[in-house]
């Protein structure tokens, strides 16, 4: 069986998807169930992504979970991309 190879970018980018799926559901336990996956997964994923970016995405209390400055405008880029990018 041939092992497989993830680059960096491959692993930003699912890190950016985790990110997108918990800024659009405002709850970690909601984003790791659509993403099948644990919550504490998520999380670790998603702290890792704060950490090689240097920015707070989000605040995390009780009451649940926000996007911040820099959380809004990693969103607002992506979407825009994303948007930009021609599709077969």
């Amino acid at each position: 069986m041939a092992a497989v190879s993830m680059t960096a970018m491959d692993l930003e980018m699912r890190r950016v998807r985790y990110f997108v799926a918990v800024a659009e559901e405002c709850s970690f336990v909601r984003a790791a169930s659509r993403l099948y996956m644990t919550q504490p997964a998520l999380s670790r994923q998603i702290r890792a992504l704060e950490e090689d970016l240097g920015v707070v995405l989000f605040l995390r209390d009780r009451q649940g979970t926000v996007l911040t400055r820099a959380g809004h405008q990693l969103l607002e880029d992506y979407r825009t991309k994303m948007n930009s990018t021609p599709r077969p």
